[in-house]
């Protein structure tokens, strides 16, 4: 059995000894936050990323412990576990390595090859290849059994073969061989299937389309798999794109080469010959294909999930515009604009709808109520949704706020991205928490409350109903979930939850807490008034020591009994605070925010067996700045003024957007015409980008000028490189990762007929053409995602 620790430590280069603590804490019920906050000591310092590795390498590889003994067992009923194959099943280190040495003792159906062992015909095999100068057909029909259907020599000797195609593909280190020349030459072909032509227009790009297997990005796989799953595409693995080869597969070379045997022409190594090229193209092939394109997907969805993740975490990370009165607009044409306004905590003030715009055109009297209400509850911050109508209720806003510019001089108008906020309106959350108000409604009070604060809004709705993924639908959706989970959780425990003021949903993220226990937090609350100490909540129903200790340090109690409530400090070192004030001289309060006497203060005098130094420099750390709120400040971007629809887009225009969502491939930025535009990889920066996260990331506000409007596609290409002109060729850029290589392909798309190899081994891609933003299906996948 591998030792699951070391094997961990040593892909993420750390000690051993980290990794077994930490593996501890979690089968102790420890969540990865807190671990990664408050154990430092026991875990060596591993951060949150380290952990969220460590922790899903932990699950794969005890799931492979748990095959590996399943294997083992089989194996062993059988009588055929021998010391030598032990050994290298207890080494695998992957699953399909371990389904390789499984495969000739895996049960299956009766086989053409089982059924020639059964007829007896197996010793003719052994003979053959001890022999290979012998008279194959006079060997083969001392071997004739007409009650078993061998009742002619061909018969025969296709039972022989048989046999042998399966004893070789049934070989681990073959098999192992084979996929690794496969790794470094094997090219992914796409194909347009007849007569879909024209249904399948969106998959154009990939009608004729050859690229190496394994460089194969994320985006660019999922496309082509889906064209695949729509019945558009056909899809094949080509273990030979050296398209001058004569001889047949390398990969036979392989075969023959990896048994000995050095053909000649005699008969029995003719025979040979069409076994080793039967068992490539019947056996070996087959199974490669369908496996490496496997991967190939599990690949892809792993860096889509990714991708999402990374979305996600900086649109709940974006910073909050406060806690201030605001009024939210869901905009809307025939059926109105819904209006509510919420107070500085969130809290429901009023609502109504307007109907400024067609068919009612009640524009005055739309402005005329939105001034009452924006008087009565003194409104800081008007939150738009940025769906159908939003640039007109944009315009609207404009004017409400130049006509109480001098007694509302700081009234502010922000468009907010609605993505989800319908799916919260039909929620059961929504209903529970007003049962009373009309679903449309409801939607307006989360664009209200998503600008206060994104994260507590934001995760109320389901991660994948946010629209900042990639290819979303086609991955698993329990890796999905899991992955987007995890990211909520860091966020919320990254920056923290008031306990007087959360949400259930909120509540729920808190490291330690599961719904039942933050409903009852919530009940508790309703029912006794606002916590005033953090070791109230051991009184709330079924939450106990441990689910206080996960909890305590990331929940906040303003104004509370002890000032540590409000800070990240984690109860159980309140004491070592105390001690560390004591010695100061000074009380604890006088403590926090006191920068000048905190420097002052020597970290290792402090330091006991209980808790070391990592722990007592958090802590100074903490006291200097407590509850601090790690999300930046507050920036949003100004929409260009009647540029509202694609048709007022001109080309060279610059305008100021806001980045939605960042692909492999670039970043989509709404600038205000319903239609996300397209920054693709090689326009966002005059260097050159191998990943668009480390450029953008979700909710920047950045400036890009227009390249191309393809208004009859709802297509639009931006540029984040301002002197760039259009036209101008872009810099050359894979959508994976690495390096743009001399023959691959620029951009993310472009039909790409196979080329030749220059010398076996060797593939080069073709190139596709240099503005590949534009007529690519990507764009049109994701310019509908807010849909």
């Amino acid at each position: 059995m591998q030792n699951i620790a070391k094997i961990i430590a040593q892909e993420l280069n750390v000690r051993e000894q980290q990794v077994t603590a930490t593996i501890t804490l979690l089968d102790d019920g420890a969540t990865v936050p807190f671990v990664a906050r408050y154990r430092k000591e026991v875990t060596g310092g591993l951060d949150d990323t380290q952990l969220r590795t460590l922790y899903s390498r932990l699950g794969y590889l005890r799931e492979l412990n748990d095959r590996r003994q399943v294997i083992l067992s089989s194996i062993q009923a059988q009588g055929k576990l021998t010391a030598e194959l032990q050994a290298a099943i207890d080494q695998a280190d992957s699953k399909t390595r371990l389904e390789d040495l499984y495969l000739p003792y895996k049960p299956k159906r009766r086989t053409k090859g089982q059924i020639a062992i059964e007829a007896g015909i197996e010793p003719l095999v052994d003979r053959l290849l001890s022999d290979r100068q012998a008279d194959i057909e006079a060997l083969a029909s001392e071997y004739l059994n007409a009650e078993a259907g061998l009742d002619e020599v061909k018969a025969v000797l296709d039972g022989a073969r048989f046999i042998l195609m399966e004893r070789f593909a049934e070989d681990a280190e073959l098999l192992q061989k084979v996929r690794q020349h496969l790794t470094q030459i094997a090219v992914l072909e796409s194909h347009v299937v007849k007569g879909k032509e024209k249904e399948g227009a969106k998959f154009r790009d990939y009608f004729e389309h050859s690229e190496k297997l394994m460089n194969v990005p994320s985006h660019r796989a999922l496309a082509m798999l889906r064209g695949r799953n729509e019945g558009v595409l056909s899809l094949s693995m080509n273990a030979d794109p050296d398209s001058e080869a004569k001889s047949g597969s390398y990969c036979e070379v392989i075969i023959a080469d990896h048994f000995n045997l050095k053909l000649s022409d005699s008969a029995v190594d003719q025979w040979l010959k069409l076994v080793v090229t039967s068992t490539w193209r019947i056996k070996i092939a087959l199974q490669m294909e369908t496996e490496f394109i496997a991967k190939l997907r599990e690949r892809a969805e792993t860096e889509a999930i990714n991708v999402f993740a990374r979305n996600l975490g900086d649109l709940l990370m974006a910073a909050p515009a406060g806690a201030k009165a605001t009024l939210g607009l869901d905009p809307g044409l025939r059926t109105g604009v819904k209006v509510a306004i919420v107070n500085n905590t969130g809290k429901l003030m009023a609502h109504t709808t307007i109907f400024p715009h067609a068919p009612q055109n009640q524009w005055d009297k739309s402005i005329r109520t939105l001034a009452n209400l924006v008087k009565m509850h003194k409104v800081e911050l008007i939150a738009i949704g940025n769906g159908t109508a939003s640039r007109e209720t944009d315009k609207l806003a404009g004017e409400l706020i130049a006509e109480l510019k001098s007694e509302l001089p700081t009234l502010t108008k922000i468009m907010v991205s609605e993505a989800g906020a319908s799916v919260y309106s039909a929620s059961e959350l929504a209903a529970e928490e007003f049962p009373e108000l009309d679903v449309s409604i409801r939607g307006a009070v989360s664009i209200a409350r998503r600008l206060q604060d994104p994260l507590a809004e934001l995760v109320k709705i389901e991660p994948k109903s946010i629209g900042v993924g990639q290819y979303q639908h086609d991955v698993s959706q329990s890796q999905l979930s899991q992955s987007l989970e995890a990211v909520v959780e860091d966020c919320v425990n990254g920056v923290g939850v008031d306990l007087n003021m959360a949400s259930m949903p909120l509540l729920t993220q808190v490291a330690g807490l599961n719904k039942t226990l933050a409903r009852n937090i919530v009940e508790y609350r309703d029912q006794n008034g606002q916590f005033t100490s953090r070791k109230q909540l051991l009184k709330v129903p079924r939450l106990g020591p441990k689910a206080f200790e996960q909890a305590a340090g990331f929940l906040r109690i303003r104004e509370g009994d002890n000032p540590l409530d409000a800070s990240a400090v984690h109860p159980e070192t309140y004491a070592l605070v105390e001690s560390i004030a004591k010695a100061q001289q000074q009380a604890v309060d006088a403590l926090i925010g006191n920068t000048d006497l905190l420097k002052q203060i020597d970290a290792k005098a402090f330091v006991t067996e209980e808790f070391g130094l990592p722990t007592i420099e958090d802590i100074l750390s903490e006291l200097d700045k407590p509850g601090r709120d790690p999300r930046g400040e507050f920036k949003t971007a100004v929409f260009k003024e009647g540029v509202e629809e694609i048709k007022d887009l001109k080309v060279e225009m610059i305008l100021e957007g806001v980045v939605t969502n960042v692909t492999n491939f670039g970043a989509f930025v709404d600038i205000g015409v319903h239609q996300d535009g397209l920054v693709h990889i090689s326009s966002l920066t005059d260097k050159f980008v191998s990943d668009p996260h480390t450029v953008v990331k979700a909710g920047d506000v950045v400036k890009v000028k227009v390249m191309e409007v393809d208004a009859e596609r709802k297509r639009i290409s931006l540029t984040m490189r301002l002197d760039e002109k259009p036209g101008e060729k872009q810099m050359s850029h894979q959508g994976g990762k690495g390096q743009a290589k001399a023959g691959q392909g620029k951009g993310h798309q472009g039909k790409s007929p196979q080329g030749k190899s220059q010398a076996k081994g060797q593939y080069k891609q073709p190139k596709a053409p240099a503005n590949a933003a534009m007529g690519n299906a990507f764009a049109d996948a994701f310019a509908k995602l807010k849909k």
